[in-house]
């Protein structure tokens, strides 16, 4: 909360007139001759003397005290007021302004109600408190004015105050880690009595799958199927066309000069008839051209044309073959980076003896890691110690340190600001009890 703003300047100058107040009526009851002529009261604001040996149990002291009791437990429902949010009795921030300023009007009451004097020892003890919490609250008030903008400077992110044991707590895990991936792992060991594998009952990946779960085939015996211990082997079974594509292809191994075309038909196109073979021809138009042999020599001694079929030419109406893409090589897997033992051994060791004992301490500004100029300078040596592949480990783990300082920083800075309440707090409560206590004690026996 900010003190230098405006929304101030109301309550400041309601406590100046207050005390003002408060001093001219404690001057013009007890102290009348030190007033000048025009500034004394008028006698219906004179109090008649009174019996009680001190100013406090006159009715002029018991109001100061009663004021300031009041204040008192004003004060203390803040705390209520933060934890019921539903509350619609003003907002927070004027709760607590009026909770600062309120508690400073009660130095000039606490000390007009006493009259200047400590008076016995239960007065004195309730005075004693009284300035531990006015202490207390003053200086917890400029901690909160100030230390946010220190928080601000000096962290650049802060963290949830709640979620810091839980960061600590994976940096040290992931220190750990790093720790254990430089460890070579041991080789796995096969237990001794398991049974070994059988060569005679495993299937090979080159089997052919079984008849059951092949695709549908034309005709039901297509397919015979032998099987020898788990291994599947498979026997085409010979029908009338695979025996003369046998013939065909036992006449085609005869002739190894010539590779054999199919004949193809040459497309006929729409509104022009097709005329039988040795038929005349009409004048203007060109006789259609004759299928050719396609023969592709084997040698340079190979020039016997093959007998059986022909290929047909292709016409002008056929589309001219595509070029095909060349396939795009494979990319090449990236090489495994090479492993240093030496800077392995460096870094664990490390790791063990720096690293692990930091991030595991509970308050790691004890420690020599927790000072940054320290911290720079052993990395800067580490880096210099280990190989170039390893140094943005090394620069990991001092992102790590890094972290966990400014996580060590931000509980400290937290700790100040809020580590006074465990002192005005409890001791606000106690001035309260005792209080009441005294204002008993003054009515019913003085």
């Amino acid at each position: 909360m900010r003190i230098f703003n405006r929304a101030h300047v109301p309550w400041f100058i309601f406590v100046i007139v207050a005390t003002l107040v408060a001093v001219w009526l404690y001057l013009g009851n007890f102290a009348p001759e030190s007033l000048p002529a025009g500034l004394r009261l008028s006698p219906r604001f004179v109090q008649k003397p009174s019996e009680h040996r001190s100013i406090g149990g006159t009715p002029l002291g018991l109001i100061f005290g009663s004021i300031s009791l009041a204040i008192f437990i004003f004060a203390a429902l803040l705390g209520v007021r933060k934890r019921v949010v539903l509350w619609r009795i003003g907002n927070v921030q004027r709760w607590l302004r009026a909770h600062i300023w309120l508690t400073l009007l009660t130095i000039p009451l606490v000390i007009l109600h006493s009259g200047f004097r400590l008076g016995g020892p239960m007065t004195i003890l309730l005075m004693v408190l009284y300035a531990i919490v006015m202490v207390s609250g003053l200086y917890g008030l400029a901690l909160q004015h100030q230390l946010p903008r220190i928080m601000k400077e000096r962290l650049p992110a802060e963290t949830v105050y709640e979620q810091i044991p839980h960061i600590r707590a994976q940096l040290y895990a992931a220190a750990v880690k790093m720790r254990d991936s430089f460890k070579p792992t041991a080789p796995i060991k096969t237990d001794a009595g398991a049974p070994a594998a059988s060569t005679a009952k495993s299937v090979t990946s080159g089997s052919a799958p079984m008849a059951s779960t092949a695709a549908e085939l034309s005709t039901p015996a297509a397919r015979a199927k032998t099987v020898v211990g788990s291994t599947i082997t498979a026997a085409t079974v010979n029908t009338p066309a695979t025996e003369t594509a046998a013939v065909t292809d036992s006449t085609l191994a005869t002739t190894p000069t010539a590779i054999v075309q199919p004949v193809s038909k040459p497309p006929e196109t729409m509104g022009t008839p097709t005329a039988p073979e040795g038929a005349p021809v009409p004048s203007g138009k060109e006789a259609a051209p004759q299928p050719v042999a396609a023969v592709a020599d084997r040698g340079p001694a190979s020039t016997t044309p093959a007998t059986g079929t022909i290929a047909a030419a292709p016409t002008s109406t056929s589309s001219p073959p595509k070029p095909v893409p060349a396939p795009a090589p494979a990319p090449k897997p990236p090489a495994a980076p090479a492993t240093d033992p030496e800077s392995e051994a460096a870094l664990i060791e490390f790791i063990d003896q720096q690293i692990l004992p930091y991030l595991a301490a509970r308050r790691g500004d004890k420690l020599l890691l927790g000072k940054s100029r320290y911290s720079e300078d052993l990395f800067r040596f580490v880096k210099l110690r280990v190989a170039e592949t390893y140094r943005s480990r090394v620069e990991e783990i001092q992102a790590w340190c890094d972290e966990r300082r400014m996580l060590d920083l931000q509980t400290k800075l937290q700790h100040w600001l809020h580590g006074w309440l465990f002192i005005h707090a409890p001791i606000s409560f106690l001035l309260i009890m005792l209080t009441v206590w005294h204002a008993c004690v003054t009515l019913f026996k003085y």
